[in-house]
């Protein structure tokens, strides 16, 4: 069975594009991967933030509407991003979110604690600590030192409100790993793992009851989650999986970047599976990434026009 190695990336909705670049890059220390446009929107951006080469498992985007209203976190949407941080890390993280006043909550009750807070829209963000010490170390901007810095994704949590259906997705089509079940405060959990060994973005946690209500997507909501096909063989063996339980995929299209699929789970959550190819260095050098505005090649000729409607984020 081809199986997917764990999330790719994913891709949220902001208010003010300023407000959205500064957060992430000057307060949380993110690297400003890439600086392009929604291609199916040209005058609004489309930000990626990640590691130092935007690796798979790192990449949070943004789809920036100035005046979008607020969303409304509920059933079939991602409710919140996990980040890792390195071991031991913890204690900066709270002295730092403090002193630029971000308000967050500590939750020990875990067997890994877990500081909880909201990005300027609202949507709901965590950090977690590496399970283990080892060599890797983030980008480390913004005046985050780079032995503290954010790694990449630990995993996500999707509310849904088809569990035994959204989990056969993730069995059946993805060939992720059921790991732990457990319910509290009338909410079942039920993780799912990626198979390998990849570092980042390797669970996924679906959470439901009996009341849920659906989302209602705006400013601070998830649009989808990507998750990576190590190629396009894998990623059409997927499709075909999919589609084997009756859902339909549309037809791949080329992101630059990467090269994408679309499809709805039983429980309304967006999915796309992304190529780990041909990366973010197509276009620009890795030592720039970010730092120029750039156009797939159908909107190039209109770079002057779309220049002038987006936003200055220096």
């Amino acid at each position: 069975m081809i199986k997917s190695s764990g999330i790719h990336h994913i891709t949220a909705i902001c208010g003010p594009a300023k407000k959205n670049f500064d957060f992430y890059t000057r307060v949380l220390g993110l690297r400003f991967v890439k600086k392009t446009v929604n291609f199916d929107d040209p005058g609004t951006y489309h930000f990626y933030y990640g590691d130092e080469s935007g690796s798979a498992g790192t990449i949070l985007t943004f789809f920036p509407w100035e005046g979008a209203a607020r969303g409304k976190p509920g059933a079939g949407e991602v409710v919140a991003i996990t980040f890792e941080i390195p071991m031991g890390s913890s204690a900066y993280w709270t002295k730092r979110l403090s002193e630029l006043d971000v308000v967050f909550a500590v939750d020990s009750s875990a067997n890994q604690a877990t500081i909880a807070f909201h990005d300027p829209d609202g949507m709901a963000l965590e950090f977690i600590e590496a399970g283990i010490s080892d060599e890797h170390i983030g980008w480390g901007l913004g005046g985050v030192p780079a032995e503290h810095a954010i790694r990449g994704f630990s995993g996500a949590t999707m509310l849904v409100s088809e569990l035994e259906k959204t989990g056969n997705v993730m069995e059946n089509v993805l060939g992720w790993t059921k790991s732990t079940s457990s319910t509290a405060h009338g909410f079942t959990r039920v993780r799912y793992m990626a198979p390998g060994e990849e570092k980042f973005g390797q669970h996924v946690d679906l959470l439901t009851n009996s009341d849920v209500e659906p989302a209602r997507s705006g400013a601070g909501s998830v649009h989808h989650i990507a998750f990576r096909a190590a190629s396009d063989l894998d990623q059409s063996a997927m499709v075909k999986a999919a589609a084997s339980l009756g859902i339909r995929a549309t037809e791949q299209k080329d992101r630059n970047y990467f090269r994408s699929v679309y499809f709805r789970e039983p429980s309304g959550v967006l999915f796309e599976i992304a190529t780990d190819a041909p990366g973010f260095a197509v276009d620009e050098p890795l030592a720039t990434l970010g730092q120029a505005l750039k156009l797939p090649k159908q909107y190039e000729a209109h770079r002057a026009k779309i220049e002038a409607v987006l936003v200055k984020l220096d």
